[in-house]
Order: C-alpha cells, then sequence, then structure tokens
C-alpha cells in the first residue's frame, strides 16, 4: 500500500484532466486500505492541476533510477 503524501507516477492517461502517463503526483488520500487514492497533481510552480480519485492499479510508486520529465500542459 501506498501512504499518504508518498510521490507516485500516472500509469495511464486521465483525459478528462489532461494527465499524461507518467505525470507525477502526491497521494493525499488513501481509500479502503490502498484499494484507490485521491492524488493531487501540480505544475513545478506549486499550481494544483487536478485532484483525482484513481484506483491503486492507476498510480505506482517511484523506482530509484528514474528521472521528471516535464512538458508543457494545454
Amino acid at each position: 500500500m501506498i501512504a499518504e503524501l508518498v510521490v507516485v507516477i500516472l500509469t495511464t492517461h486521465i483525459s478528462e484532466y489532461g494527465l499524461e502517463q507518467g505525470d507525477i503526483g502526491t497521494v493525499v488520500l488513501v481509500h479502503q486500505g490502498g484499494k484507490g487514492y485521491e492524488v493531487e497533481f501540480l505544475t513545478e510552480y506549486g499550481e494544483t492541476v487536478a485532484i483525482v480519485s484513481l484506483l491503486a492499479a492507476q498510480v505506482r510508486s517511484i523506482g530509484s533510477r528514474e528521472i521528471a520529465h516535464a512538458w508543457v500542459m494545454d
């Protein structure tokens, strides 16, 4: 289970929020013992893009050999 305030990576596109696979967010709430998560996605300047309820399969922990990649949202 991923804990609250842990940084995660989105594993799928969420087009209704403009989110792409690989986007980085922070878990702000754990649902039903880890079956789902409320995840906040921010710009690099700290502006909230979306707070989304996701299933556990839609996010994953960050690995030690990963780097961030920035892109401009429409």
